[in-house]
């Protein structure tokens, strides 16, 4: 699924953009899965895998869609292929644009993981979450 990409730079600075929205959203979904099994907690790496992939389902998935399809597909018509590229906000960094939205997920996953893990040693918890 797309989000509106119009306002977002070109290059470099569109990926580290993507690469911020999805080190949000797995942030806070690693903070809200947390809170939702907090009656019987999760290991560490359950709670790390399934917020770093929930992460990417809103974030990358209209753009990985787009990098495998224009890999993949038989595009046989060059105005096929123009029609198809105009609705895509900077073509030409798609790739360097997923690898930033998964970079991103993975760490904020991760940091996010670490915050959890800094604030119960703070507070004595010796849960298994």
């Amino acid at each position: 699924m797309h989000y509106d990409q119009s306002w977002m730079g070109y290059g470099i600075v569109g990926g580290m953009q993507a690469g911020a929205i999805s080190f949000g959203v797995a942030f806070a979904l690693l903070w809200l899965l947390r809170w939702l099994s907090r009656q019987q907690p999760w290991s560490h790496a359950r709670l790390l895998a399934v917020s770093c992939l929930l992460a990417l389902v809103p974030t990358a998935t209209g753009d990985l869609w787009d990098l495998l399809y224009f890999n993949y597909a038989g595009l046989q018509s060059p105005l096929l292929l123009r029609a198809k590229l105009a609705g895509v906000h900077d073509p030409d960094s798609i790739g360097l644009r997923v690898l930033c939205e998964c970079l991103g997920a993975l760490t904020g996953s991760i940091v996010a993981w670490l915050l959890v893990l800094w604030r119960d040693s703070r507070r004595g918890d010796n849960g298994s979450t």
